[in-house]
């Protein structure tokens, strides 16, 4: 599928369409929709610099829930 965005709506965004496919990336990775690694591949950027991009904006790449779920996981292959 393609998608053509208007040069109108970027000009009224007052943006170019490289930064509105990072905008829409970061939106789509934060909304859970894509993972790291699609989101970066749609920003047209590595992994590392769409890493580098959230850390930039303070956006967690890896969450404290995560961390958690990740956590008892490990614990139920060692208990103790």
């Amino acid at each position: 599928m393609s998608l053509t965005i208007p040069d109108e709506l970027l000009q009224a965004a007052q943006m170019s369409a490289d930064e509105f496919r990072l905008e829409s990336a970061v939106w789509l990775y934060q909304s859970r929709r894509l993972s790291l690694a699609h989101a970066a591949r749609w920003a047209g950027l590595t992994r590392l610099e769409f890493q580098r991009e959230l850390a930039r904006r303070n956006i967690p790449v890896y969450t404290e829930a995560e961390f958690q779920h990740d956590l008892a996981a490990l614990e139920t292959l060692n208990p103790r």
